[in-house]
């Protein structure tokens, strides 16, 4: 079905995911067939129809993963980077993005951020010197689009101008955007 959901198609984003940590942690077998089996099929069929141009996006979780979801994104990073190599002489070229935090979208962190506060906190952190990296929605969207339109590497890409928050202190520095009354 993939295969021939790709016919005559140009660009694939590949956004596709298991995103939760604790879904991944509870579902580890889900995690790894979503996240990676999952792209393995994205870019076979990409392969397949000669796709031009195709961009997986992944998360900041994948930089020295220390959990299921950021381990599943690092291997399916590995695996489109890699892609490229099976491409012979067609000109497909696979590439990543990676970001952090989008606000307003399904799994962001900042409703349990704003439910911990109301309750008198504190804010819960993976690790005390974690740095989160939040944008809004039309940042998330403008990222994705440069990315596809500017793919001339084959790899990994990390954009700049989204600034990191160290969260163990409270100080949650949002995008000016982002509406949502913490």
């Amino acid at each position: 079905r993939l295969r021939r959901a790709m016919v005559g198609v140009d660009v694939v984003i590949h956004a596709a995911a298991l995103k939760q940590v604790p879904a991944c942690e509870y579902n580890p077998i889900e995690a790894i067939q979503t996240n990676v089996n999952g792209g393995k099929n994205v870019i076979e069929a990409a392969l397949d129809n000669r796709v031009h141009r195709v961009l997986a996006l992944s998360t900041d979780k994948a930089v020295n993963p220390v959990n299921l979801y950021g381990a599943t994104k690092l291997v399916a990073e590995k695996l489109f980077v890699q892609a490229n190599a099976y491409r012979g002489g067609d000109p497909i070229r696979f590439s990543c993005v990676r970001y952090g935090n989008v606000v307003g979208s399904r799994g962001s962190v900042v409703p349990v951020f704003r439910s911990q506060i109301e309750r008198g906190g504190p804010l819960t952190v993976t690790h005390p010197d974690v740095r989160r990296f939040f944008m809004t929605i039309p940042e998330a969207v403008h990222l994705v689009l440069q990315a596809v339109q500017d793919a001339q590497h084959r790899g990994i890409e990390v954009r700049g101008g989204v600034p990191g928050a160290d969260v163990d202190d409270g100080r949650v520095p949002l995008p000016r955007e982002a509406d949502i009354g913490i």
